[in-house]
C-alpha cells in the first residue's frame, strides 16, 4: 500500500533540515569529525597498541616481569599527557582555537588569542593592554616586527594610540602593521592597506585557518 504523499514530503523535509544543521555545525567546528576523518588515527592507534603488546611480550620473556610493568607505566604517562594536551584550555594556551571559540571572544580575549597564535609561530610578543583597543608588539627571530591593532576598519581611528615608542625608533622597513578584524574588511579597507605598503589586513577568512593551526607566514604577503 502506497504511503500518503504528505508523509514522504515531511520525512524529506526532516532529512534536509538535519543535513543543513549538520553542515552548519561542521562549519562552526561544533559537530565533530566524520568517521573517514578519524579512521587514519584509529589505524595508527591499532598498529601502535599491537606493537606495544608485542614488545611487552617479548620483553617479559627476555627479562621477566619488570619490562611489562615499566612499559605499562610509561604508556599510562603518555596517555595522561596526551589527554591533558587535548583539553580545550590546554589547546587554546598553545594557540589553537575553533571558529566558535573565536566568535565568543571579546576584544581583550581576541588580543590574547592572537598573542598565543603568534607565540605558536615563534614570535616574541608583548601585549599592550587597553580598555577598548589592546595592541601587540611582536618580533620574529629573523628580524621581522609586527605592530598588531584590532579594529573593524583598516585606517587608524581618530582616538587610537600610535604604535609603541620602541617600534617607531627602529627601522621602519622591517615593521609590518597587522590589522585584525573578526568580520570581513571592505574594498576601501583593502585599497587603503595596499596604498600603505606595510599594512596587512587579517579578517575572519584568514583568522580562522590561522587559529586552526596554519602558520602566519603562509598568510602574509610574499614580500614580507
Amino acid at each position: 500500500m502506497a504511503r500518503p504523499s504528505w508523509t514522504s514530503e515531511s520525512a524529506e523535509e526532516q532529512r534536509h533540515r538535519k543535513r543543513d544543521t549538520v553542515r552548519r555545525l561542521r562549519a562552526q567546528g561544533r559537530y565533530g569529525p566524520r568517521f573517514r576523518d578519524v579512521l587514519p588515527a584509529f589505524a595508527v592507534l591499532a598498529v601502535a597498541v599491537c606493537s606495544v603488546v608485542a614488545g611487552l611480550v617479548v620483553g617479559s620473556r627476555a627479562a621477566g616481569v619488570v619490562v611489562p610493568v615499566t612499559g605499562v607505566l610509561l604508556l599510562a604517562v603518555v596517555l595522561l599527557i596526551a589527554i591533558r594536551r587535548r583539553r580545550p584550555g590546554a589547546r587554546r594556551r598553545r594557540g589553537h582555537y575553533t571558529p566558535q571559540e573565536l566568535f565568543d571572544l571579546d576584544i581583550q580575549g581576541l588580543a590574547l588569542a592572537v598573542a598565543r597564535m603568534l607565540r605558536r609561530d615563534q614570535w616574541k610578543v608583548r601585549l599592550l593592554p587597553a580598555p577598548d583597543r589592546p595592541r601587540l608588539c611582536a618580533r620574529h627571530p629573523d628580524g621581522r616586527r609586527l605592530d598588531v591593532a584590532f579594529r573593524p576598519v583598516a585606517e587608524p581611528l581618530p582616538d587610537e594610540a600610535l604604535p609603541h615608542s620602541h617600534a617607531r625608533r627602529e627601522n621602519a622597513d622591517s615593521l609590518l602593521h597587522l590589522i585584525v578584524h573578526r568580520g570581513t574588511f571592505q574594498d576601501r579597507d583593502i585599497s587603503w592597506a595596499q596604498g600603505e605598503g606595510h599594512a596587512f589586513l587579517l579578517d575572519n577568512p584568514a583568522l580562522e585557518p590561522w587559529a586552526g593551526g596554519a602558520r602566519l607566514d603562509g598568510l602574509l604577503p610574499r614580500e614580507h
